[in-house]
């Protein structure tokens, strides 16, 4: 999950803004009044020393000076280093010139180099800040009087802090973090401003929950003991906000508290989704939106992994208009390829992770793209561009800002993208070949692509051993943390421990609270089963799925469509081939880019007409599917049509069911090599590749039949 309290820096200084109105408005009518009474004697006077800025002796006159000119100038500007620099020369041994360079350096930071540049300088505004005002700093008072001249000072640390805090944890740095937050905790600031330390811990831990007190201090010697310390750090947290609340009373309007709460809110509903406790997650989330400041891609991951598909691609649609300018990973476009799957429209997932490839450029979140890109792509069939792709995320040195998501998660999606690749490797030299169970040159190759699989499938088995988190995250097919769809599971686990698995997906069946996603534990064990060979007992439970009520036929298309292969595999182990082949056609209708790498060969009524090329005919009858003339067994009626002449040659293609429903758009591409041209025209016939949905031309049904 994101956090998203605190992006960048920004989001919660906004936060921190708006709980300083008040205040501010408060110090401005007290300086009116001074002045009015000052101006009605005739006097010109200025601000009384009490209510000063105090620096040190000998030092008043330069930083006054440095306090005029950046009470008009913006940090947060591009003009902010240049003014860092001249306050530098005024001044070096003022913070304010540090802040700002730091400030500035953390805002156009985009790797690991640029957030250690700005660590420095923020480092030696900390050093700087803390020598010259402790004193400031530790200033707590229900009388505006005397916080007045502690406030910037105050402010200023926390800004500083935060920056910092978030350079560590971008760098992968949490044992500096951890000191940092709790000596902000010790200088008891009466008001949050911009840190929250306690709620930092908490994320610290939770971010680092899965190692132990060997690897990191701070920490404890389980996830389950690291949460327990997260929470303790919020309650603590709630404390305080609950302790100081007397002495703002008087400076601040009741509803800061409210703003100030919400902050702990967010990490809760963080720590409680993580943790499958589904009530007490919806509880905080609802008071962050009856605060106004639902997250909302943390709340489409919780609906996510709560089954309610629909609702989550709504709630990362509003994120996206939320975050889209922030320059780290945007969960909601990751986690929206992966409902595109689901949808049955992995060429739309394509689309945005192409379009989020070219708008990051190299910056964070863009190997984390490139991942979704070779997935959306393998779900399409498009195997070779999702390797390549696949590849390209595996060359890039990812940075994980502001997100839980971490290089663990990172290697694991990656790794599970290239095992579906390797198997689908496999089953396309069947595909390609309808006599590859007696032919030596393709069984070859079959042979060395399965060694290929299972050295991948034993790679990733031997580094998932060792992620304490896989009972809770992976095996629970939907949580917060898993970056894979659940369908991708099955390629890790249907080889390995059919017993285990089958026992521990029967509890989960029994037990899970997510009512939407219990059906997905009955799938897998009805899998497991016909792993074992059980079809005659499996069948029963995948027909009585398919009339599962809580299933999204919209957004649940893929758990669809292999619910019908799965039955269409007990079909043909049971030699029922009529059953067989209607399971086929159905699951043909909504996901045809799963069938060439299905195992099973699908009926097609193929239509060839226009200037014939002979060789790529033959090539493409030469591919595993069972050409029907049409009687019995129902089939997708295919039509190509050949036209052009010399280099010049193209096909045009489309397919319709039975009813003469368009299922695959007209399209058209070039003509090549006859071996090639054969093969890619037996893909495209199911929906692999071709053009993308927006551009592929719009043809009535009865056009086509013309």
């Amino acid at each position: 999950m994101a956090d998203s309290s605190g992006k960048e820096g920004t989001g919660h200084m906004a936060v921190a803004l708006r709980h300083g109105r008040a205040f501010i408005c408060s110090v401005v009518c007290i300086l009116l009044s001074f002045t009015a009474l000052a101006q009605s004697g005739g006097v010109r006077r200025e601000l009384p020393p009490e209510l000063m800025p105090k620096h040190p002796a000998g030092k008043e006159a330069l930083r006054a000076n440095i306090d005029a000119k950046r009470a008009i100038e913006n940090m947060y500007s591009e003009d902010a280093l240049p003014r860092s620099r001249e306050f530098k020369r005024t001044d070096s041994t003022y913070y304010v010139g540090w802040m700002f360079e730091g400030i500035y350096k953390y805002n156009h930071a985009a790797d690991f180099i640029g957030f250690k540049n700005a660590a420095a300088s923020l480092e030696k505004a900390l050093m700087l800040i803390e020598r010259d005002y402790k004193r400031a700093l530790t200033t707590r008072s229900d009388n505006i009087m005397v916080l007045l001249p502690a406030y910037n000072f105050q402010i200023d640390y926390t800004i500083i802090a935060n920056a910092l805090v978030h350079a560590y944890g971008n760098m992968e740095q949490p044992e500096k973090a951890v000191p940092l937050l709790r000596k902000a905790i010790k200088y008891n600031f009466q008001r949050e401003y911009y840190l929250d330390p306690y709620n930092m811990l908490a994320w610290t831990v939770h971010r680092n929950r899965f190692y132990t007190s060997q690897k990191y201090s701070f920490l404890k010697n389980s996830i389950d003991e690291n949460e327990a310390l997260a929470n303790r750090y919020l309650d603590s947290g709630m404390r305080a906000i609950e302790k100081n609340r007397h002495i703002n009373s008087s400076l601040f309007p009741p509803q800061y508290i409210d703003a100030e709460k919400s902050g702990i809110y967010h990490y809760k509903n963080i720590l409680h989704a993580y943790n499958f406790r589904i009530d007490s997650a919806n509880y905080y989330f609802e008071l962050m939106r009856k605060n106004g400041r639902l997250p909302h891609n943390n709340y489409a991951n919780f609906k996510s992994i709560c089954g309610d598909f629909r609702t989550a691609e709504a709630e990362y649609k509003t994120a996206a208009q939320q975050d889209g300018s922030d320059k780290r990973l945007q969960e909601w476009a990751y986690f929206t390829t992966i409902l595109d799957i689901y949808k049955a429209n992995p060429k739309n997932g394509a689309a945005l992770a192409r379009n989020m490839i070219k708008t990051s450029g190299s910056t964070p979140g863009y190997g984390w793209y490139n991942i979704a890109l070779a997935r959306t792509l393998t779900y399409d069939g498009q195997v070779a561009q999702a390797e390549r792709y696949g590849k390209r995320a595996a060359e890039f040195k990812e940075l994980h800002i502001g997100t839980t998501l971490g290089q663990s998660h990172y290697d694991f999606s990656l790794q599970l993208v290239k095992l579906m690749n390797k198997e689908q490797l496999v089953q396309m030299e069947k595909f390609e070949n309808s006599n590859w169970w007696y032919n030596p040159k393709v069984l070859t190759r079959i042979t060395s692509k399965v060694t290929d699989k299972y050295l991948q499938q034993f790679l990733i088995i031997n580094q998932f051993a060792q992620n304490p988190e896989r009972e809770r995250v992976i095996y629970k097919l939907f949580s917060t943390e898993n970056v894979v769809s659940w369908d991708e599971v099955w390629y890790l686990i249907k080889d390995f421990s059919t017993r285990y698995f089958l026992t521990r997906f029967k509890k989960e069946a029994a037990t899970d609270k997510r009512e939407y996603i219990r059906k997905y534990f009955e799938f897998f064990t009805a899998k497991l089963m016909m792993e074992q060979g059980k079809y005659k007992e499996a069948a029963p439970m995948l027909r009585r799925l398919l009339n599962d009520p809580n299933t999204d036929a919209d957004y649940e298309k893929l758990f669809t469509a292999r619910l019908y292969q799965a039955l269409a595999q007990c079909a043909d182990e049971l030699k029922n081939n009529r059953e067989r082949d209607e399971w086929l056609y159905k699951l043909y209708t909504i996901y045809p880019q799963l069938i060439p790498f299905s195992g099973m060969k699908a009926n097609m009524i193929l239509h060839v007409s226009g200037n014939v090329d002979k060789e790529v005919e033959e090539r493409l009858r030469a591919c595993n599917i069972n050409w029907s003339n049409g009687s019995g067994a129902p089939a997708p009626e295919a039509y190509v049509i050949f036209s052009g002449t010399g280099k010049k040659k193209g096909i045009t293609y489309y397919v319709l069911d039975r009813s003469g429903n368009e299922l695959i758009p007209k399209q058209y591409f070039s003509l090549q090599k006859a071996e090639e041209t054969g093969k890619e025209l037996a893909y495209r016939l199911f929906g692999v590749g071709g053009k993308e949905p927006e551009d592929v031309e719009e043809t009535t049904t009865e056009e086509k039949k013309k």
